[in-house]
Protein backbone atom coordinates (compact mmCIF):
# COMPACT_ATOMS: atom_id res chain seq x y z
CA UNK A 1 0.00 0.00 0.00
CA UNK A 2 1.61 3.47 -1.09
CA UNK A 3 1.47 6.08 1.64
CA UNK A 4 2.65 9.39 -0.01
CA UNK A 5 5.07 11.60 2.26
CA UNK A 6 3.14 14.99 1.11
CA UNK A 7 -0.13 16.06 1.72
CA UNK A 8 -2.44 17.52 -1.31
CA UNK A 9 -3.95 20.94 -1.38
CA UNK A 10 -6.92 21.09 0.63
CA UNK A 11 -10.15 21.75 -0.92
CA UNK A 12 -9.76 25.44 1.33
CA UNK A 13 -6.86 25.93 0.33
CA UNK A 14 -7.71 25.45 -3.62
CA UNK A 15 -11.01 27.57 -2.82
CA UNK A 16 -9.05 30.21 -0.96
CA UNK A 17 -6.16 30.62 -2.85
CA UNK A 18 -7.43 29.80 -6.46
CA UNK A 19 -10.63 31.17 -6.56
CA UNK A 20 -11.63 33.63 -3.95
CA UNK A 21 -8.45 35.34 -3.65
CA UNK A 22 -8.13 36.13 -7.47
CA UNK A 23 -11.81 37.15 -7.81
CA UNK A 24 -11.44 39.09 -4.84
CA UNK A 25 -13.99 37.29 -3.39
CA UNK A 26 -15.14 37.44 0.46
CA UNK A 27 -16.66 34.75 2.13
CA UNK A 28 -20.14 36.50 2.58
CA UNK A 29 -19.51 37.29 -1.26
CA UNK A 30 -19.38 33.82 -2.20
CA UNK A 31 -21.68 32.55 0.20
CA UNK A 32 -24.39 34.80 -1.31
CA UNK A 33 -22.96 33.73 -5.06
CA UNK A 34 -23.14 30.09 -3.96
CA UNK A 35 -26.83 30.97 -2.31
CA UNK A 36 -25.58 29.31 1.13
CA UNK A 37 -24.86 30.67 4.87
CA UNK A 38 -22.35 32.33 5.40
CA UNK A 39 -20.81 29.86 7.68
CA UNK A 40 -21.15 26.66 4.79
CA UNK A 41 -18.41 28.74 3.17
CA UNK A 42 -16.21 29.35 5.89
CA UNK A 43 -16.19 26.02 6.98
CA UNK A 44 -15.17 24.94 3.74
CA UNK A 45 -12.35 28.04 3.70
CA UNK A 46 -10.94 26.03 6.85
CA UNK A 47 -11.68 22.46 6.24
CA UNK A 48 -13.61 21.64 8.44
CA UNK A 49 -16.52 20.71 5.67
CA UNK A 50 -15.96 18.27 2.91
CA UNK A 51 -17.00 18.74 -0.31
CA UNK A 52 -20.07 16.93 -1.52
CA UNK A 53 -21.90 16.10 -4.68
CA UNK A 54 -24.14 19.29 -4.48
CA UNK A 55 -21.67 21.59 -3.35
CA UNK A 56 -19.19 20.50 -6.56
CA UNK A 57 -21.70 21.48 -8.89
CA UNK A 58 -22.95 24.82 -6.70
CA UNK A 59 -18.98 25.70 -6.36
CA UNK A 60 -18.58 24.58 -10.33
CA UNK A 61 -21.51 26.92 -11.68
CA UNK A 62 -19.97 29.43 -9.60
CA UNK A 63 -16.70 29.48 -11.10
CA UNK A 64 -17.13 27.84 -14.14
CA UNK A 65 -15.29 24.55 -13.94
CA UNK A 66 -16.43 21.27 -13.41
CA UNK A 67 -17.99 19.50 -10.49
CA UNK A 68 -15.50 17.09 -11.27
CA UNK A 69 -12.75 19.38 -10.20
CA UNK A 70 -14.12 20.06 -6.82
CA UNK A 71 -14.76 16.29 -6.18
CA UNK A 72 -11.10 15.24 -7.28
CA UNK A 73 -9.82 17.31 -4.83
CA UNK A 74 -12.38 16.25 -1.94
CA UNK A 75 -11.41 12.42 -2.99
CA UNK A 76 -7.81 13.02 -3.52
CA UNK A 77 -7.84 14.53 0.46
CA UNK A 78 -9.71 11.71 1.29
CA UNK A 79 -7.60 9.18 0.28
CA UNK A 80 -4.28 10.62 1.33
CA UNK A 81 -5.58 10.91 5.06
CA UNK A 82 -6.96 6.83 4.53
CA UNK A 83 -3.32 6.21 3.51
CA UNK A 84 -1.71 7.73 6.16
CA UNK A 85 -4.20 6.97 9.64
CA UNK A 86 -2.86 3.89 10.94
CA UNK A 87 -6.33 2.75 12.40
CA UNK A 88 -7.12 3.30 8.76
CA UNK A 89 -4.41 1.14 6.95
CA UNK A 90 -5.16 -1.82 9.61
CA UNK A 91 -9.24 -1.71 8.81
CA UNK A 92 -7.82 -2.08 5.04
CA UNK A 93 -4.87 -4.66 6.11
CA UNK A 94 -8.17 -6.80 7.82
CA UNK A 95 -9.92 -6.66 4.13
CA UNK A 96 -9.87 -10.25 2.75
CA UNK A 97 -10.08 -10.73 -1.37
CA UNK A 98 -12.50 -12.82 -2.57
CA UNK A 99 -11.41 -16.15 -4.78
CA UNK A 100 -12.67 -15.52 -8.53
CA UNK A 101 -12.70 -18.59 -10.72
CA UNK A 102 -11.42 -17.64 -14.07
Amino acid sequence: MLVTAQKPATTGEILVEEFMQPFGLTQTALAKAMGVPRKHVNELCNDRRSITASTALILARVFGNSADFWLNIQRQNDLWAALNSPHERERVARAKPIATSA
